[in-house]
C-alpha cells in the first residue's frame, strides 16, 4: 500500500511556486485529509540556474519532460506552464503513461478539452482543471457536483480580473481607458500585450469551459460571441450610471428549451444585481438553477496562492480517488446535443448611444425606426453635444431580438440626421428580468 503520492510539477512560475508553498506548508493537513503524504518528485523548468523565490532541492529540478511524463516515480502531473504547445503533448503523453492530470490551463482546456478528457477516459485517469476558471473560486466543482441534481439555465460571470479592474477604475474615478490600462500593466494585472484580456478572448475561453460543464454540451471557443472593452468610453459609463446600471465585461451563457447562447461582451448590468458590485480584480460567477434559484460564487480570480489553492484542491481529489480506486470515473463527458440560438432567438434589452443633428423631428424619426422593427423604448436621455449644434440620444430598449436591434442600427447608420451610432451594448437586469 502506498504511503505517498508522487507529483511531477510542470512549471515553477507564479502558480507553480504557490503549489510548492502549499504542498510543503500544509503537508500535515493534506495527509490528514487523504491518508497519504504528497511528495513533489520532479519539477520541470526552462532554466536550471534561474533564481527563485522558494527553496527547492536542485535534484528535483529538470529541463527534460520525460523525467515527469515517462517516469515510474511520478503518479500525478500538475501542469501550470500554460499555453497550448508543448503542454498539450506533455499531457497526452502523460495520460498514455497512466498518469493523472491537474492543470490550470484554460487555453488548452477550452480548445482541446474534449480530446484530453476522451484520452483520460480511455486510460482510466483523472483530469481536473478547477484553476482554469476564476482562480480560487471553486466554480467548476460546484457545476459538476453541487448542481448535479439541478438544471442550470443561466450563468453570468465576471471572469477576467484585468478588465474588471479597468472598468472599476473608469467607473469609480472617471479615468480614461488608456490611462487605466497603462496603470494595470504597471501593476502586473495586464500583460505588455493586453489583447487577450481587453478584447475578451481570455473570458471567452473560460465561458466555453463553463458552458460545456453547465449545459453538458461540447461547446467550442468558436461558439462564443466575443467583444472586448477597448471601445467602452467614460461617457458610456457615466450615462449607464444615470440610467441605473454599471458596465462590466460579462460572460453570458443562457439555455432556453435546449437552445444555447454564449457570449462575452461589455454589458450594462442593473446596479441592483449582485454582479454590479463586484469590483477590482475580483471575479464572480452567477448561476441560476431551476431548483435552487439564484447563487453566486465570488472571490479572487488570479494570483499565486488563490490559483494554487484550486490546483492543490484538485490534487487532493485525485489522491482521494486513488485511495478509493475510482480514478477516471468522476468526469461526465458532454451528452446533450449542441443547439445554438440564432439572432432571432437571442433576446435582450439594449443600450444605444447616438449622435444626431439637433433639429426638430429627429427623435420622432428615431422612434419611428424603432417601432418599425418592433423595438420599444424603456428609457431615453437627450444631452447637448459638440457645443449644442448636435445632440446625443441615449436609449435603453425593452427586450428585443438581436436580429431586430442590428436592423435598427443599420437603418440608423443610413439616416442623414443620425451622424454616428456611438455605442450598442447589451443590458441585463432591471424591471423585466
Amino acid at each position: 500500500m502506498k504511503s505517498s503520492v508522487r507529483v511531477g510539477l510542470m512549471g515553477l512560475g507564479t502558480v507553480g511556486t504557490g503549489v510548492v508553498r502549499l504542498v510543503q506548508g500544509h503537508q500535515n493537513d493534506l495527509q490528514k485529509q487523504t491518508g497519504l503524504s504528497i511528495e513533489i518528485k520532479k519539477v520541470l523548468v526552462q532554466d536550471l540556474d534561474k533564481e527563485r523565490s522558494i527553496s527547492i532541492d536542485k535534484e528535483l529540478i529538470t529541463t527534460d519532460p520525460l523525467d515527469l511524463v515517462a517516469s515510474d516515480d511520478v503518479d500525478v502531473i500538475v501542469e501550470v506552464i500554460g499555453g497550448i504547445n508543448p503542454a498539450k503533448q506533455y499531457i497526452l503523453d502523460a495520460l498514455d503513461n497512466g498518469k493523472h492530470i491537474v492543470t490550470a490551463n484554460k487555453d488548452l482546456m477550452a480548445l482541446h478539452g474534449a480530446e484530453i478528457l476522451k484520452k483520460a477516459e480511455e486510460k482510466g485517469c483523472d483530469v481536473f482543471y478547477e484553476a482554469s476558471v476564476a482562480g480560487g473560486i471553486p466554480i467548476l466543482r460546484a457545476l459538476v457536483e453541487g448542481f448535479a441534481s439541478d438544471r442550470i439555465t443561466q450563468m453570468m460571470g465576471i471572469v477576467n480580473g484585468t478588465t474588471n479592474y479597468i472598468m472599476t477604475k473608469m467607473s469609480q474615478e472617471g479615468a480614461d481607458y488608456n490611462e487605466v490600462l497603462k496603470e494595470a500593466q504597471q501593476l502586473g494585472y495586464a500583460e505588455s500585450d493586453p489583447t487577450a484580456d481587453v478584447e475578451g478572448h481570455d473570458a471567452a475561453r473560460k465561458m466555453a469551459i463553463l458552458s460545456t460543464l453547465g449545459f453538458h454540451v461540447d461547446m467550442s471557443l468558436e461558439d462564443v460571441d466575443c467583444k472586448g472593452i477597448s471601445q467602452v468610453t467614460s461617457e458610456d459609463i457615466s450615462y449607464a450610471k444615470k440610467l441605473g446600471y454599471e458596465i462590466k465585461l460579462l460572460g453570458i451563457a443562457k439555455r432556453d428549451d435546449n437552445l444555447i447562447e454564449v457570449s462575452v461582451q461589455p454589458t450594462l448590468i442593473s446596479r441592483k444585481h449582485p454582479l454590479a458590485s463586484v469590483n477590482g480584480v475580483f471575479n464572480a460567477v452567477y448561476v441560476y438553477g431551476e431548483a435552487v434559484g439564484e447563487t453566486m460564487f465570488y472571490g479572487p480570480g488570479a494570483g499565486e496562492l488563490p490559483t494554487a489553492t484550486a490546483v492543490v484542491s484538485d490534487l487532493v481529489t485525485v489522491v482521494k480517488n486513488m485511495k478509493l480506486g475510482v480514478n477516471g470515473r468522476g468526469s461526465v463527458a458532454p451528452y446533450m446535443e449542441k443547439r445554438l440560438k440564432n439572432d432571432e432567438q437571442i433576446i435582450s434589452k439594449y443600450y444605444l448611444r447616438l449622435v444626431v443633428a439637433d433639429k426638430r423631428g429627429v427623435l420622432a424619426q428615431i422612434t419611428r425606426i424603432l417601432s418599425e422593427h418592433d423595438v420599444s423604448l424603456e428609457q431615453v436621455l437627450q444631452q447637448p453635444y459638440n457645443g449644442g449644434a448636435q445632440a446625443e440620444i441615449i436609449i435603453v430598449t425593452h427586450k428585443a431580438t438581436r436580429k431586430d436591434i442590428y436592423a435598427v442600427r443599420r437603418e440608423f447608420e443610413g439616416q442623414d440626421s443620425v451622424l454616428e451610432v456611438k455605442s450598442l451594448y447589451r443590458v441585463e437586469g432591471g424591471e423585466e428580468e
